[in-house]
């Protein structure tokens, strides 16, 4: 970190710090967090406005919707709730592509900040979730149903409920949405920290000093996570898409 610091690089503390940038005659701030927002938003809706075609053969951007629809359906919908989770699709979809958009900006040059590495867009996200699915088990069951339904598994014999009930509440009701929020909140900022850690090393090792040997080695580290930050953009997508499909099932449905 020494040669760094001689290098004149910015702290790694400051990796998700971007400055506010104000509109002209306004009071309104703005930075990189907002516009992968508002760039994450236009590009769902474009996908599915786009591909809204009636065309008998897909081409284009019709194919691409069609095949976004059969992908959440056959690989998150179907798999954790079946077919009656079907009318969830809209939700669902609009989820992963949010989360992947706001995700994979990580290596989209100038921006090259994932969303999901400020805590505040996985808090978001694990509420939002958390809201429904307590509002799909709320609609199915009742309120003391649902209650009863999370809290109580059935065939627990009475001694042991003053045990089960306040672990089934830690577990349904306050590790679900943490886990969601870590779980996408962690693996971004840590990818974000490696890609930058090696990018910075690779510019500080473009010199004409004799450490500038070692340049192939960073420069192949930023390749290897780059192609890794790719990856890890469309899986936390999926994994919050399907776990999000998996606690709607697992607070609607009758079976336990």
């Amino acid at each position: 970190m020494s040669l760094l610091a001689a290098e004149g690089f910015p702290p790694l503390t400051h990796i998700t710090h971007w400055p506010d940038f104000a509109l002209k005659n306004s009071a309104l701030g703005m930075n990189k967090i907002f516009l992968v927002y508002m760039f994450a938003v236009l590009f769902t809706i474009l996908i599915f406005t786009l591909g809204n075609k009636r065309q008998l053969v897909p081409t284009g951007m019709q194919n691409i919707a069609e095949m976004s629809v059969d992908f959440i359906e056959e690989g998150v919908i179907k798999e954790t709730m079946g077919e009656a989770g079907l009318k969830y699709t809209p939700v669902l979809m609009s989820i992963f592509f949010f989360v992947f958009f706001t995700n994979i900006f990580s290596i989209v040059p100038v921006i090259q900040m994932p969303a999901s590495a400020r805590v505040a867009l996985p808090l978001f996200l694990a509420l939002f979730t958390y809201v429904l699915y307590n509002a799909a088990g709320i609609k199915s069951h009742g309120l003391l149903g649902y209650f009863k339904h999370m809290l109580i598994p059935p065939g627990v014999p009475m001694g042991l409920l003053p045990i089960i009930v306040p672990i089934e509440f830690v577990s349904n009701f306050l590790v679900r949405p943490f886990s969601l929020m870590v779980r996408l909140f962690a693996n971004l900022l840590a990818g974000h920290i490696l890609l930058v850690t090696f990018t910075v090393l690779s510019a500080s090792l473009w010199t004409a000093k004799w450490y500038a040997v070692f340049l192939p080695l960073p420069v192949i580290g930023v390749i290897f996570f780059v192609a890794f930050e790719i990856l890890v953009s469309f899986l936390q997508a999926y994994v919050f898409a399907l776990l999000s499909g998996v606690y709607i099932h697992s607070a609607a449905s009758h079976e336990h």
